[in-house]
């Protein structure tokens, strides 16, 4: 029924490759199926200017296509010369995602930076790079530890992001591009490693959708999400 034959609640296969860049504190390749995002997590010591003096940190993140991401090549946004709306909604997804597991106090009042650099789409790269980027920030984090930078951990918890979607009148997990464009419903979902929710965002795309679809995506998402969890914490190790 699935264009790859997956299960309706199998994930792609997914894989968090850390140490991608030898520059930054933190970094992950977060590859689901064919999409593949690039994660840098960077240690800034300055914060913006309205949170000056206040003695707490900040966490934010970019997010970008490379220009043969997809099937066409699309221009650079720079050369455009601004971004578009969909890269500054998830932009400012991930960056939400992130500070709702962050204790800003123990950061100090220093600014944690994450670039997410779609290097091929294949549906689902805000899920991926929002799963991807916990683990970079986790590098980073503990980046600071161990040079003494800061005593308290501030991560408080995991967070991690799947897509979900009704493909052919049936709730599935982890769209690739074929359903994604082609769902009758989509949603993601941002949930921490304790299984609360940061973030819903769910849409008929062709139709409404019933609350017991919704439900089942729901499902399907803890799901996903769990195992997801394990898979940063071994990457993270």
């Amino acid at each position: 029924m699935r264009p790859s034959d997956r299960t309706p609640d199998m994930l792609r296969a997914v894989t968090l490759e850390t140490g991608v860049n030898r520059y930054a504190e933190g970094s992950c390749l977060a590859s689901f199926g064919h999409t593949k995002v690039l994660i840098t997590a960077s240690v800034e010591e300055r914060v913006p200017g309205f949170m000056r003096g206040r003695g707490v940190g900040w966490v934010t993140a970019e997010y970008g296509m490379l220009p043969r991401a997809t099937h066409t090549r699309g221009r650079r946004e720079a050369s455009e010369g601004k971004q578009s709306g969909r890269t500054q909604e998830i932009q400012r997804l991930i960056g939400r995602s992130l500070r709702a597991i962050i204790d800003p106090a123990a950061l100090g009042e220093r600014q944690i930076s994450i670039d997410c650099d779609v290097v091929q789409a294949d549906g689902g790269t805000r899920t991926a790079a929002i799963t991807g980027a916990w683990v970079a920030l986790r590098q980073a984090t503990r980046y600071l530890l161990d040079e003494g930078v800061i005593t308290t951990d501030p991560i408080l918890d995991q967070v991690a992001a799947i897509s979900c979607g009704v493909y052919k009148g049936v709730p599935v997990l982890d769209l690739e591009y074929e359903e994604d464009s082609n769902a009758e419903a989509d949603a993601n979902f941002v949930l921490t490693g304790k299984g609360d929710i940061v973030e819903i965002q769910a849409t008929g795309e062709k139709r409404g959708f019933t609350q017991g679809e919704f439900e089942a995506l729901f499902g399907l998402a803890r799901k996903g999400i769990g195992e997801l969890v394990t898979l940063q914490q071994s990457a993270a190790k």
